[in-house]
């Protein structure tokens, strides 16, 4: 069946369309849902929405007279400048070819008046996203908006899906189901190691749905960047900078070059290392992170689309979909983490079809440099990350029904069977529903004697809200993204500059110097939730902390680094990485031993610190937090201690005043798997943890409301709040699902007790070298300057620690 729509339009460009696009254009004329997987760059937008336009006027030609026009297509994606991306091609489409079916955004920016205007003559398609979808479910007539709903694309599938946000577009589409049972579903996902699954998680259980995978395979060139001088004894971020030099050699070869930095305070120090050694940049380097303006990062997506960029420093917030064609290469300061985030990020480079993907990796210390090596090993074996879909989310599932009792009321029984259609709560129950129930219309068990919990009523069969307050907030308080709480930086002058983490701007003093938005600021005061700020001169600034920034490794990228670690043992037919690491790798060997692959290196080390015990798993910062905590609850059961606890992402220091006697046998015991949940209950503060999680949870459930826009609520308002529903819970309703869920989440994605037990289980099969250097060695130098970093300050560290170095060194 030709698609005749799309190869007017192909022609008229003077394209030809790719394999995978023809696929997707049968797929959908034959009625099918299905899952589309290609590279970015390649028309993933116009494989699908060609399908939907002839399926639109194939339908038109069978009708006798023109229908009432009524929204046809729902496209959501994860970001709103991704929506407006999709916006203009698909709106250049209708103009190319003089259409009559319109396309309209709807996001956080669209106008009130706007939206009524949509509501009222709803274009064929709208682009939206998560958020936007449920708070037209909770309008009145809302569900009625969406009978005539023929599709529902679903961008960036694999993003949204290991988030709360997967859980209500899973939600959203139970309910578009069932008013539209023909309603045909895609996803458009990059490559993650769990395909199937994303596709049976979007398409519900009972769809087959296809599977198009575009038959691509995108160049990509991998090159490290090296030092000078090998470092033997490095610590973290001792190099990156150091290599500023090297990368600006990188950004004056090619036309447009993206700097990604993990952290938005990375990207604010090379942003302003950049612009202060060259200043030739000026005007010609951006910054763009998430805490920056709208206004300030449209400008930057503009300016990039242009071509009147050298370079832009970055996030992962220009990670996704955004096609900027003049960007030809890539930069990644620092361990990507990930390699699905890695090769996203390489993807946003040769972005035409046949083009080269060009990514420079550069470390952040010496020993960062072998990810080099694992990061090419990964990708020659096609190793990539699945994305864990949350389950049994009950903070969702209560907004969700409360959305759909402030729009157009509910029958309970009726959402149960929909709801336990889904992935997130096939494993429902009909007590658990009713627990959720329970807590809307009274309060549940704690909560009756609050008349603010009493927030559904019966009326005539349906579930509704009828306070208009009640309503209102709730549709203020739509969503799942939650984060520490932001506060605005503005000029005196009253011009916003963007939003900062006010767990940052607390530690402040006014006078203080900060680098934010690549300026220098000063804070002159802080009104409300605003922090006002004025230029500064001063030498001396803080850099921005987020809490965004403590990424794991995840468990692919650590399975290729100690590979990569099987590699050093071998003489011949190593990577440029590995060769150049060699005399660190011959230091480490001298002093203490060199791991293989089936091998747990401990150190056991007495300085005049006191007696560090160093440990090497390579399974990423965040699990060896949790690790950590653990052993030192199993050594202190062998002999009461205090512990200081460093990590990295390649190993733990547990450092105490108290003499061990250790050997092989007590350190497989420190490893034994048996009993680990109840020592990661006994060994970690589980309970102040759980407190901590619980506020989001609070928040999503609409337990503890936010604040209006513009007055938020301070976050040490919010904790409270949220810490006296925890109390009441914990002992009024310890079996209450919102408290339960905080605990979960804890052990899954905080602790990663998952993880945890996988790198215990290995470990229990490896062999323990047990080593005594006299001094510090090439793996335990940077684990013991994380450490030393947070007993000194600024200045102070940095020399003591090139000084201990020295010592080192001459030793």
């Amino acid at each position: 069946m030709k698609n005749e729509i799309a190869e007017v339009w192909f022609f008229n460009q003077g394209w030809e369309a790719h394999a995978f696009q023809k696929a997707c254009w049968q797929q959908i004329a034959a009625g099918h849902s299905g899952i589309l997987n290609a590279p970015t760059g390649y028309g993933k937008t116009f494989a699908i929405w060609f399908g939907v336009l002839d399926s639109y006027y194939r339908q038109q030609e069978t009708l006798d007279k023109k229908p009432k026009k009524s929204l046809h297509t729902l496209w959501i994606t994860p970001l709103r400048a991704l929506s407006k991306e999709i916006h203009k091609a698909t709106s250049q489409v209708s103009l190319d070819l003089d259409l009559d079916y319109e396309i309209e955004l709807r996001t956080g920016d669209t106008s009130t008046s706007a939206r009524q205007k949509q509501r009222k003559n709803p274009p064929q398609a709208l682009i939206t996203t998560p958020e936007s979808v449920h708070l037209i479910l909770a309008s009145k007539g809302g569900q009625d908006y969406f009978k005539n709903l023929e599709f529902i694309v679903v961008d960036e599938w694999h993003e949204l899906l290991g988030s709360k946000r997967g859980v209500l577009i899973e939600l959203a589409i139970s309910r578009l189901k069932s008013i539209n049972p023909k309603l045909k579903i895609w996803g458009i996902s990059a490559t993650i190691g769990n395909l199937a699954e994303a596709k049976e998680i979007l398409l519900g259980p009972g769809n087959q749905g296809v599977m198009v995978k575009a038959d691509i395979q995108k160049k990509l060139e991998i090159q490290t960047v090296f030092p000078d001088n090998l470092e033997k004894f490095p610590w973290a971020g001792h190099l990156g900078i150091r290599l500023l030099d090297k990368v600006v050699d990188v950004i004056n070869q090619y036309q447009t070059t993206l700097i990604f930095t993990n952290t938005r305070s990375q990207a604010e120090i090379w942003y302003q290392q950049i612009i202060t050694a060259y200043p030739e940049f000026s005007g010609l380097l951006a910054i763009h992170h998430g805490s920056l303006s709208d206004e300030v990062r449209m400008w930057v997506e503009e300016a990039l689309h242009e071509g009147k960029l050298k370079a832009v420093v970055c996030t992962s917030s220009l990670d996704l979909g955004v096609d900027f064609r003049p960007v030809d290469c890539v930069v990644q300061v620092g361990s990507p983490k990930g390699i699905a985030r890695f090769l996203q990020r390489a993807g946003r480079s040769g972005h035409r079809p046949d083009a080269t993907s060009i990514i420079y990796y550069v470390p952040t210390n010496s020993l960062e440099i072998i990810e080099g090596d694992s990061l090419k090993y990964a990708v020659k074996e096609k190793l990539v990350e699945s994305r864990i879909p949350f389950v049994r989310s009950f903070d969702v599932l209560i907004q969700y029904l409360m959305t759909l009792a402030v729009g157009d009321g509910f029958q309970a029984d009726d959402i149960l069977q929909e709801v336990a259609q889904t992935h997130c709560f096939e494993s429902i129950t009909q007590e658990e529903f009713d627990q959720c129930m329970a807590l809307l219309i009274h309060g549940g068990n704690s909560l009756q004697a609050y008349d603010d919990f009493h927030r559904l009523e019966l009326i005539d069969g349906l579930y509704k809200v009828t306070s208009r307050k009640l309503a209102m907030r709730h549709r203020l308080s739509i969503g799942a993204i939650v984060s520490d709480l932001m506060m605005r930086v503005k000029f005196l002058s009253g011009k916003y500059l963007g939003s900062i983490e006010e767990s940052f701007i607390s530690k402040l003093n006014v006078g203080d110097v900060f680098w934010f938005s690549g300026r220098q600021l000063e804070l002159v005061q802080i009104i409300a939730n605003d922090a006002i700020v004025k230029p500064s001169t001063k030498k001396k600034g803080v850099v921005p902390s987020w809490m965004g920034g403590r990424f794991a490794i995840s468990p692919d990228l650590g399975e290729a680094i100690r590979h990569s670690f099987r590699n050093i043992h071998k003489k011949s037919g190593i990577s440029p990485e590995i060769k150049f690491l060699r005399p660190l790798f011959q230091e480490q060997e001298k002093l203490s031993a060199l791991p293989k692959e089936d091998e747990l290196l401990v150190e056991y080390i007495k300085s005049k610190y006191g007696y560090h015990l160093f440990l090497y798993p390579f399974e990423g910062k965040l699990v060896h937090e949790g690790m950590a905590q653990v052993l030192a609850y199993r050594l202190s059961l062998l002999k009461p201690a205090t512990f200081s606890i460093a990590t990295n992402e390649y190993g733990i220091e547990l450092l105490s005043e108290t003499d061990y006697e250790l050997d092989k046998t007590a350190l497989q015991q420190l490893f034994d798997p048996a009993g680990l949940h109840k020592d990661i209950n006994s060994g970690i503060n589980v309970m102040e943890m759980a407190k901590r999680r619980f506020r989001d949870i609070a928040g999503i459930a609409g337990l503890v409301f936010q604040g209006f826009p513009g007055k938020q609520m301070k976050s040490k308002h919010l904790q409270a709040n949220a810490g006296l529903f925890f109390s009441v819970f914990a002992e009024y309703d310890p079996n209450n699902l919102l408290l339960r869920e905080a605990y979960d989440e804890v052990f899954d994605f905080q602790l990663e007790e998952g993880r945890m037990k996988m790198a215990f289980d290995r470990i229990a099969g490896h062999k323990i070298i047990f080593s005594t250097p006299d001094r510090f060695t090439p793996f335990s130098f940077p684990i013991f300057a994380e450490s030393f970093r947070e007993r000194y300050s600024n200045e102070d560290w940095q020399s003591r620690l090139e000084k201990l170095k020295m010592q080192l060194l001459d030793g």
